[in-house]
């Protein structure tokens, strides 16, 4: 296997997982019920932009994302699948420090997002 390198590595990636992500039990329909199928290339395409500017440090992405988390019903379980189907799709596709930084980026997030909503739910 090799690392990720290129913008097509990444559409690889995205696609993989979020293909996962629509069919899986727990996180699939949060995400069906908020993006409309006419929509998820719109999405996909803003995927591939976000993590080609986090992972390969090409521009193009900007942007708020959590802001559009804010208000999803949304708990640990669903960042833990979220971390967990990510990394493995990672694992299944690629290796090396590009893969470990998407892994570690992905794992930060899902922390970060989580610890945001639960201060906000306090609040």
């Amino acid at each position: 296997m090799r690392d990720i390198e290129k913008r097509e590595d990444i559409v690889l990636m995205v696609d993989t997982f979020y293909q996962k992500v629509q069919q899986d039990e727990l996180i699939g329909p949060i995400f069906n019920s908020r993006i409309a199928p006419e929509a998820w290339p719109a999405h996909l395409d803003r995927m591939y932009t976000f993590w080609t500017t986090i992972l390969l440090n090409q521009p193009g992405y900007s942007g708020q994302p959590f802001e559009k988390h804010r208000d999803m019903p949304i708990h640990k379980a669903h960042f833990e699948r979220w971390v967990s189907m990510f990394k493995t799709i990672v694992d299944n596709l690629f290796e090396g420090p590009i893969a470990n930084e998407a892994k570690y980026r992905a794992e930060l997030m899902g922390h970060l997002f989580l610890a945001k909503l639960e201060k906000g739910r306090l609040a």
